[in-house]
């Protein structure tokens, strides 16, 4: 196995020693290796290849990180055609939320995803990712 070196906060840091302690690994190297694994395979569920999918995309940033703000509208504006909607608010003193709803491929989701994740200074992002076939079947089914 080969070994790496990586660059991380350290507040980052003390949460996966946490984390491994509490859950039972053997060191940070487990929970690293579990992480990227997920991470990696995220986007790999062949049941949504191929589809139209509709996703929802929450980001949680401070608002005094005008840079955040900022990245999230060249995204929107670099990503148009697959932007559905994009929604601002408030949230709390200190924060701002980012909604985005998006209409395209995995590959073209998974990409957007990856940009905002590797956006510095986001606080949190979250998504879902539903094939609109089945969206309409359901709405269909309801009438």
């Amino acid at each position: 196995m080969a070994v790496v070196s990586i660059s991380m906060p350290d507040e980052l840091l003390r949460r996966i020693d946490g984390f491994a302690d509490e859950h039972g690994y053997t060191g940070r190297s487990e929970v690293v290796r579990e992480g990227a694994r997920d991470l990696l395979g995220e986007f790999e569920d062949r049941r949504l290849e191929d589809r139209e999918l509709m996703g929802v995309i929450t980001v949680v940033f401070d608002f005094e990180t005008t840079s955040v703000e900022g990245r999230m509208m060249r995204l929107r504006h670099e990503h148009d055609t697959l932007v559905a909607s994009n929604f601002h608010s408030h949230v709390g003193d200190h924060y701002c939320m980012e909604l985005f709803i998006l209409d395209g491929t995995l590959e073209e989701i998974s990409t957007f995803v990856g940009k905002i994740r590797a956006t510095k200074d986001t606080l949190t992002v979250d998504y879902s990712v539903i094939p609109v076939d089945d969206f309409t079947r359901t709405l269909a089914g309801s009438e």
